[in-house]
């Protein structure tokens, strides 16, 4: 018989009412972000109510998706926890192999439905990697982590909550470690603790990389520590509003087209994937809330099982792959090509008790993902033709000298329209070379670790001498 976990001993009783959380559609979820104090700079000023700011709305959207798709399809946008709740797979700890495969289903579905970043893969892979990283501190130093976390997670599914993970220091030096930077705050630190401060709790300071529109930030660790970096060894959870921290917005190719009138322009009006560069400055930790403080020798273990995880997540990069290809087939079609042999070549031409991802394969899939995306985008750029970059803006087909001309000499195919045809330019445009190319393209190479990272750890696993020695028998080597 296979032995109980403390996952398997705490799961929900399937002969219970199933409970339902506070936060259930997406209208709540988006409500849930208004009226917060959150201090978020754009453009150069403090925006008061980011929510329905042009800029920032797609990516709201983006992430307003999962819960649309735990409505609609409930089997794949949502499961329910070991707390008895059904919220978001996103929040969902695997306690089946069959639970990794329906992350990965659920994340190319929302890849499908949004064509960009819809930012929950990181809080996801963050709490399963924590959930057994816990458990494995408290067995060797005694600690009380994993009943914290386990606390934690429990009030994460009853809230149905997003959870954001940081874990990208801005690095500073990076030929230095934590502790040796010049300036401390290259990585986020435990600052202080004072006892006279709310018990001795950590006030952490730093800087982290990361991606907005989350009720609580994961923070944890970004690598292996030694000893002297026990400061910079923290895991634990923010609220997004906690004072002291500040998200300052990153720019974006054509960001600013959706500020204009219209929505062609902007390729892919409806969704988006936006980052920050989110401040902490003082911040101060409840602790309830830390899930590793100090405790070096696991900050390996940690990023290690996040990374098999999150490596896998990037299965959602195939579901922007399926928009793309469809994007390039339907240009194809608009010019009038379809059933050209050429372009037909081109449009084949693309090739603790839960549960763990296999490392090396998660790998692998993250490794195929840095090249993979590009050749897609290339082979769609290379349908729509020159168009994509010389294409007037929709001012243009407004104006009443203009648009008359553009109409009558921009048409492709009989029966496509103008627009259609420009509609599908702007996203292949959007998706290759505009604001989604970040979600598309610089993620698939440097989200989870640019390619070099993959590298190592396949190398490290590969086991390279067994293969060789199968090569030498076969070839009558006798050494």
């Amino acid at each position: 018989a296979v032995p109980e976990t403390p996952l398997m001993s705490m799961a929900w009783p399937r002969s219970q009412p199933v409970k339902q959380p506070e936060i259930v559609t997406a209208e709540d979820f988006i409500e849930s972000l208004r009226g917060r104090d959150i201090k978020v700079i754009l453009q150069g000023e403090l925006i008061k109510e980011f929510v329905d700011h042009p800029i920032v709305w797609p990516s709201v959207n983006a992430m307003a998706e999962s819960y649309r798709l735990a409505q609609e399809n409930p089997e794949l946008g949502s499961a329910i926890g070991f707390s008895g709740y059904r919220m978001s797979r996103f929040l969902h700890i695997c306690e089946t192999a069959d639970d990794l495969v329906m992350q990965s289903q659920m994340q190319r579905e929302l890849g499908r439905r949004t064509g960009t970043c819809f930012q929950r893969c990181v809080g996801q892979d963050a709490s399963n990697a924590m959930w057994s990283t816990t458990y494995d501190i408290d067995q060797k130093h005694g600690t009380k982590y994993h009943a914290r976390f386990v606390e934690f997670m429990k009030m994460a599914q009853s809230k149905n909550l997003v959870l954001g993970g940081a874990m990208t220091d801005v690095k500073g030096d990076r030929s230095l470690n934590p502790s040796e930077q010049p300036d401390p705050d290259m990585f986020v630190r435990v600052a202080e603790r004072k006892a006279e401060r709310r018990g001795g709790a950590p006030w952490v300071q730093g800087t982290s990389d990361w991606e907005s529109e989350q009720p609580l930030d994961d923070l944890m660790p970004g690598g292996k520590m030694e000893k002297a970096d026990k400061d910079y060894a923290i895991a634990c959870a923010v609220p997004v509003d906690a004072p002291g921290l500040t998200y300052i917005y990153g720019r974006q190719s054509c960001d600013l087209r959706a500020m204009e009138p219209g929505d062609i322009d902007q390729g892919n009006a409806k969704f988006g994937g936006q980052e920050t560069l989110t401040c902490f400055e003082d911040v101060y930790v409840p602790p309830e809330y830390v899930f590793m403080d100090g405790e070096v020798d696991f900050t390996q273990t940690l990023v290690e099982r996040f990374t098999a995880y999150h490596r896998r997540s990037y299965v959602c990069k195939a579901g922007l792959g399926d928009v793309m290809l469809g994007a390039a087939a339907t240009i194809a079609d608009y010019n009038g090509v379809a059933k050209a042999s050429h372009i037909k070549d081109k449009l084949v031409e693309p090739p603790s008790g839960n549960f763990l991802p296999d490392v090396m394969m998660a790998n692998i899939c993250k490794h195929n993902v840095t090249k993979l995306p590009y050749e897609i985008a290339r082979l769609a750029q290379d349908l729509a033709g020159g168009i994509i970059v010389t294409l007037p803006a929709d001012k243009e087909f407004r104006n009443d000298v203009a648009g008359p001309l553009l109409e009558k000499y921009l048409k492709g195919k009989k029966g496509v329209t103008v627009e259609n045809r420009r509609r599908i330019l702007r996203l292949i445009e959007n998706m290759t070379m505009g604001r989604n190319a970040v979600g598309y393209l610089s993620e698939s190479l440097h989200g989870a670790g640019s390619p070099q990272a993959q590298r190592v750890l396949i190398q490290r696993l590969f086991d390279l001498e067994t293969k060789k020695r199968l090569a030498k028998n076969l070839a009558g080597i006798v050494e």
